[in-house]
């Protein structure tokens, strides 16, 4: 009888047929399925489950009479008795992995918090006393000294940094979509700036995907595809013969080349047959209709088996899978005089031929057949695996991407160290790590099985003091170990993958980078970031990006924060001088400043391209927040300080001028009242012409200005010209000058705020050519001087899954 899934409870007995979605874990106890196992493994290829269990296995994902929630059966019929439902499965324990690990505040977001909290404790401890000073030391009314507390808070706040963050965020995640990495969240784009470790995978990440054969190997000879001469004979015939038949792909010449289809490796085994003389069209059409059975590939076993009828109406097993596996199943190897006993030298002989093609970075794949008897269709796949006849090898090459070396070096200039984590064997990924400039010296290759049975301690030990690592063989639980113990120490961590069982590892990585192409819709879902040509290159485009948000985030801040300073003193030369002086600057003329002239500069200044050298310097520390002393200082004493000189004497300069002496009195109906609207006018004039050089100021953090070119950020001139624009309608459109308490200023006064720019830009390009003149040599990166101790940081502990 049918019943509902979530009905099922332990005991229950299922029948499963083909087509059927498996809602909870069950042990078989007759028949014989296939099942697609990729939401649990994220393998593609089906595997065979029976309920004769033949061997021991590692992992319930192993077990040979084992059916798991989540499988699609593809092939055959079973009765299974279900032992687990609901998150007792294997897919619930995945389900829990990402559910543990929960989604932490990015370092920008908690940056930002902090910054938040400071200038809130700033400005209102600065209203505080303030006005306290104001009516108990300068002798203010309760009045003024609250307008001059309020004033202050206004000034201090800088109403338009949360809005450019956010914008320059969006930007940023714009200009990596165009450079293939698409980021889920805006705070993503900084914390990727500041990644010092990227784990990434080998096939379709750093090699293109597409697979080709390079070499075969038989009996001691190699032939090259690309070069057959007339007249291939066995064994190599016989391997174009098993590489069709033991073959779930399909090929078709068109006319400009072959159009191939299904597995990379199995469409390459067609193209290669196809060039050793075997007619691929008839071969395949008559495939389907020869084939008598067939065992899928099965990763733990390593090899596919099909059981075909040749044209003759002899019966024939075709096997072809990882070679050393394969020769443990042979008896006899086939060479150009017939076939003869597999003894000890002719296996040392194929081993040798292994390991060459694999130190290589070569993928190699065994072949062997045998002739059974007709009456022998119903074998098990055990018995149809045994007693074979070993005939030869195939080495396929999955290039590396072209653009990977150069991204691989920009790494290592960048100071980003790389751990490659693969399912591959480890001759394998060491030589491709190799080709592309991972590994230059003797890396540390373990397995992921080794690395499973390290003591925390020592895995921690591994991490830090092996700059080039490569893990071979690798699973999800692999990772999610490796990026705990990384992050543990104190790094940021991308970490790449595409299988529904990379999830945790994705999710708890800093930035959890999924693949758009090959990837699956779970994986996207747990990453961060979408790769939409699955390249490594991408990635580092990304960092480079990241940085670029990160560094133009400080120069805006740089800029908004230096404006503060001449906000403040005028308030504060108004209350010490017990209002003998009055204020330089209204509330409102303060709102205008940061909501109208200095917006559109700040948004310019968050698309400014990157400096030189951006992808040359070493990621900053983890901890290191956007404001630090050293931004501080530049924005409040250095900038600010020069600012609120030139605007207090601005204002002074226009009072003085028209015979004001402190005391005298400046309210409406007064004789320097309209003296006095013009000097407020020009304190408010004053910040807008030195925002203008503040802007040129900050659009480098050490480089000269000449290096990155006045014209280079277009937006930056257009944002300077709405400000020059704006400024000039609130200080002369009559409607905007009874809002803004402003007056018209003649031409002296618009002569004297010409200079203030020039001095502004001038004086902090002084300030970074000293600072360049002084500045060390820096050092290289560290995994080009060896590996330093590095100190623990309060980073979580990674959980055991």
């Amino acid at each position: 009888m049918d019943i509902p899934a979530s009905a099922l409870v332990p005991g229950d007995v299922l029948l499963i047929e083909e087509g059927d979605r498996l809602s909870a874990d069950a042990r078989l106890v007759d028949g014989l399925v296939e099942l697609d196992m990729s939401p649990l493994t994220g393998e593609s290829q089906s595997v065979s489950r029976s309920a004769r269990r033949s061997r021991p296995s590692p992992s319930l994902l192993e077990a040979d009479d084992l059916v798991l929630c989540g499988s699609l059966c593809a092939a055959g019929e079973a009765e299974a008795v279900v032992y687990a439902t609901g998150m007792g499965t294997q897919l619930g324990r995945i389900a829990a992995l990402s559910q543990r690990v929960r989604t932490e505040l990015s370092p920008l977001q908690v940056q930002v918090n902090r910054v938040a909290k400071l200038i809130a404790a700033v400005a209102v401890a600065a209203g505080v006393l303030f006005l306290a000073i104001g009516t108990l030391v300068a002798g203010l009314p309760l009045d003024d000294s609250v307008i001059f507390a309020i004033g202050l808070l206004v000034a201090n706040v800088p109403e338009g940094l949360l809005p450019t963050i956010t914008l320059a965020l969006a930007v940023g995640v714009r200009r990596m979509a165009r450079r293939k990495a698409l980021l889920k969240r805006l705070t993503a784009v900084e914390t990727l700036g500041s990644t010092d470790v990227i784990c990434t995978d080998k096939t379709g990440t750093l090699t293109e995907g597409r697979m080709s054969v390079h070499r075969l190997w038989a009996d001691g000879d190699e032939l090259d595809p690309a070069a057959v001469p007339d007249g291939v004979g066995e064994p190599f015939s016989a391997i174009a013969r098993t590489a069709v038949r033991c073959n779930n792909a399909h090929a078709r010449r068109e006319a400009d080349g072959w159009d191939r289809g299904g597995d990379p490796s199995e469409s390459a085994l067609l193209l290669a047959a196809a060039a050793l003389g075997e007619d691929l069209e008839a071969a395949q059409a008559e495939r389907e209709t020869r084939r008598r059975r067939l065992f899928h590939f099965d990763p733990h076993l390593k090899r596919m088996t099909t059981l075909d009828t040749e044209p003759d109406g002899s019966l024939w097993v075709h096997v072809k899978g990882a070679p050393l596996e394969l020769l443990e199943r042979c008896t006899l190897i086939r060479g150009a005089a017939g076939e003869r006993a597999l003894d000890d030298e002719a296996r040392r002989a194929v081993r040798e031929a292994f390991e060459a093609f694999a130190a290589r970075g070569l993928r190699v794949l065994g072949f062997a057949e045998k002739h059974v008897e007709a009456q022998a269709s119903a074998v098990e796949r055990d018995s149809a695996e045994t007693e074979l006849v070993f005939l030869g090898l195939v080495a396929l090459q999955d290039p590396p991407r072209p653009e990977v070396q150069d991204a691989v070096a920009r790494c290592r200039r960048a100071g980003i160290r790389i751990v490659v984590i693969t399912g591959d064997h480890a001759l394998t990924a060491e030589a491709v790590a190799r080709q592309v400039g991972i590994v230059t010296g003797e890396p540390r290759v373990l397995t992921g099985a080794e690395v499973e049975a390290l003591p925390e301690p020592d895995l921690d030990a591994l991490l830090r003091d092996s700059p080039e690592l490569i893990v071979a063989r690798s699973n999800p639980e692999t990772k999610l170990h490796v990026v705990d113990a990384l992050r543990a120490e104190g790094h940021t961590v991308a970490m790449t993958g595409d299988g529904v069982n990379d999830a945790p590892a994705l999710r708890r990585a800093d930035i959890g980078v999924a693949m758009g192409l090959s990837g699956t819709e779970v994986a996207r879902e747990a990453a961060t970031m979408v790769l939409t040509d699955d390249s490594f290159a991408s990635i580092v485009a990304a960092v480079e990006e990241g940085r670029v948000v990160y560094d133009n985030i400080r120069k805006f801040v740089t800029y908004i924060f230096a404006h503060a300073t001449p906000e403040v003193v005028p308030f504060l030369i108004f209350a010490l001088s017990g209002g003998s002086i009055p204020l330089p600057l209204t509330a409102l003329q303060i709102l205008a400043i940061d909501l109208g002239t200095e917006t559109l500069p700040a948004l310019a200044l968050g698309r400014e391209p990157a400096e030189p050298g951006i992808m040359e310097r070493p990621p900053r520390p983890r901890g290191r927040g956007i404001i630090d002393r050293p931004m501080l200082t530049r924005a409040w004493l250095w900038l600010g300080m020069l600012e609120a000189a030139l605007v207090t004497g601005g204002f002074f300069y226009v009072l003085l001028q028209a015979g004001w002496s402190p005391g005298d009195e400046v309210d409406s109906g007064s004789s320097l009242h309209t003296q006095y609207l013009a000097a407020t006018t020009m304190t408010f004039a004053g910040i807008t012409a030195c925002q203008v050089g503040t802007a040129f100021a900050a659009r480098t953090t050490l480089a000269s200005l000449r290096s990155i070119g006045f014209w280079t950020n277009k937006l930056l001139l257009w944002g300077i010209a709405f400000e020059l624009v704006f400024a000039a309608a609130v200080i002369y459109l009559p409607p905007l000058q009874d809002l803004f308490a402003t007056a018209s200023l003649g031409w002296d006064e618009l002569l004297l705020l010409a200079l203030f720019p020039p001095l502004v830009w001038g004086s902090d390009e002084l300030r970074r050519w000293v600072v360049r003149r002084r500045a060390p040599v820096s050092s290289p990166p560290q995994h080009e001087r060896g590996p330093d101790p590095m100190p623990a940081s309060s980073a979580p502990r990674r959980l055991s899954p």
